[in-house]
């Protein structure tokens, strides 16, 4: 049972506690509120990602709810009072979440209690893509196969299930970009003859499978198979990638769309997707005893062109891949929109055997898409600090008076710095505090302020120096035409708050890709030891 702890209104809980909630379930935000580094090496199936450094800037568009089940976890190895996964909590109840506990112990009391433990990011939907292929015998296709087939200039057209970002940097020969929620949509026009094998590759296995099941599961006429273990399996092969290609999908005709549609409402229907309405969804979006997400599932470009209000912009193939990253109160309602009747169906199909409850929305006529512009988060409110402007920082940092200090992730960090800043972690700034530099004063930055505005009370507690924010951050010092420097320089913390991924960029060692194949092809194994998963392959 949850029970009081003796910090405010935060309470403790164990074991039993989470997995009861994952057995019945209830909805529970279990959050792992160390840096996405440490979270990856290990960490319970529906334990979500969620950064002590960026509680504020992420809790009210992934907690809607206030009155949620919330559990912190983090590695347990310091005292409670000490414990991120405390302060975590903390900083989530002064944010007005009234049900918030930490996982006492941390995960290794996960681990001593016999809870299973995984690695990697987006464990959820990977194991569940294993999964799929063991059930559905999911087609594929070998490296040196689908290279044989390109140098014989057969009838095959290979499609790229990722993100287009994650295409142009290394992609199969002759490979176009075609995101996993698209596939359906557009597949009769990338590949209009029957006769004409297709291929679905991502850089690894998931978005391969889901989407060349995707594909069969709407019974398009084509043969169809993925890329066995993707860009990973084609360079393990000793082939070559190609780089910056441009390929993209087409707009469709509206009798492909429509076709498409009927497909994709089918499949939706076979995997137990329901239904509701505007009217309906608009009750939900002031509904306080229940969590609901809300997701446009078409692309970035057509969500800002004209979207319907309240819908956050989550085009379907990734948030299959990194659902738990977007929605973290597991148990919770999700419900979709498009304006095509295939990329929701097609999504919601997939993430109903996940088991989540979810409903697409339909019959919205056009106007309904009236908002225009990219999705923005809910915020908590900023607090007052000392700000200063670009011109005065310009000028400390000419007299040499101060210190900036860069909250960044670490990849903003490299692609663009104040030049002699220095890189540190909010969640390790206490760690960083033996080599941070001396100064008469310090000056926070981050891309654009916010950051820097919440962490700058614990952070001035900390020094005994004068602690100002810089009004706008990094992006005013651009675009007031100041220099940027680039790379990994002046780094006072370990830059953990991103797990390097074995399958992307192209330099992975063949050993990292090897293993992380190897831990693939073990997960079916771990959700049967883990057991609170649900997934129901249809």
């Amino acid at each position: 049972m949850f029970k009081p702890s003796p910090f405010d209104a935060v309470q403790l809980c164990e074991y039993q506690d989470v997995r009861s909630a994952l057995l019945e379930k209830r909805e529970i935000a279990f959050l792992d509120v160390r840096e996405e580094d440490p979270h990856a090496q290990s960490h319970p199936l529906f334990a979500a990602n969620f950064p002590l450094s960026r509680v504020e800037l992420e809790a009210y568009s992934k907690l809607p709810r206030r009155d949620v089940q919330i559990v912190t976890l983090d590695e347990g190895d310091v005292g409670l009072a000490e414990s991120d996964a405390m302060l975590a909590a903390r900083r989530l109840v002064v944010l007005g979440f009234t049900r918030v506990a930490v996982f006492a112990g941390g995960v290794r009391a996960w681990k001593a209690a016999g809870g299973e433990l995984f690695r990697d990011v987006n464990v959820p939907s990977k194991s569940f893509g294993e999964l799929v292929e063991a059930k559905k015998h999911t087609p594929s296709l070998s490296a040196p196969e689908v290279k044989a087939l390109i140098d014989q200039q057969a009838d095959v057209v290979i499609v790229d299930a990722r993100r287009y970002d994650e295409y142009n940097t290394m992609s199969i020969p002759t490979a176009t970009s075609c995101p996993g929620a698209e596939l359906v949509l557009r597949i009769a026009e990338l590949a209009p003859r029957p006769e004409t094998q297709v291929i679905v590759n991502c850089a690894g296995r998931t978005r391969s499978i889901i989407g060349t099941q995707s594909l069969i599961n709407a019974g398009i006429p084509n043969k169809v198979a993925a890329l066995r273990n993707g860009t990973i399996g084609w360079t393990l092969a000793g082939q070559v990638l190609d780089k910056g290609e441009t390929r993209k999908f087409k707009d469709v005709t509206e009798q492909t769309m429509q076709t498409a549609a009927v497909r994709a409402r089918g499949v939706a229907e076979r995997a137990g997707v329901k239904r509701t309405t505007w009217a309906e969804a608009q009750t939900w979006q002031t509904q306080a005893e229940r969590t609901t997400y809300f997701f446009d599932t078409r692309t970035p470009e057509e969500y800002a062109a004209g979207h319907v209000a309240g819908f956050r912009s989550t085009p379907g193939g990734q948030l299959v891949q990194e659902t738990e990253m977007v929605a973290p109160v597991r148990g919770a309602r999700i419900v979709l929109v498009d304006s095509d009747g295939v990329r929701a169906n097609m999504t919601a199909s997939w993430l109903a055997q996940m088991a989540w409850d979810v409903y697409v929305l339909t019959d919205l006529p056009a106007s309904a898409f009236t908002e225009k512009g990219p999705w923005v988060a809910e915020l908590a409110g900023l607090p007052t600090v000392p700000a200063i402007s670009v011109a005065q920082l310009a000028a400390g940092l000419a007299a040499q008076k101060l210190v900036v200090l860069d909250l960044s992730k670490h990849a903003q960090y490299v692609q663009g710095h104040i030049p002699g800043a220095q890189y540190v972690l909010r969640s390790q700034f206490k760690q960083a505090l033996s080599v941070l530099p001396q100064a008469l004063s310090y000056v926070l930055v981050c891309p654009d302020g916010l950051l820097s505005s919440y962490a700058h009370a614990e952070i001035a507690a900390l020094l005994n120096v004068p602690v100002s924010v810089l009004a706008g951050g990094t992006q005013a010092w651009k675009v007031s035409g100041q220099p940027l420097e680039k790379g990994a320089t002046a780094l006072l913390s370990e830059p953990i708050d991103r797990y390097k991924r074995p399958y992307e960029g192209t330099d992975a060692p063949r050993e990292a890709m090897q293993a992380y194949l190897d831990w693939e092809f073990g997960l079916v194994a771990q959700l049967g030891v883990d057991g609170t998963h649900h997934f129901e392959v249809v």
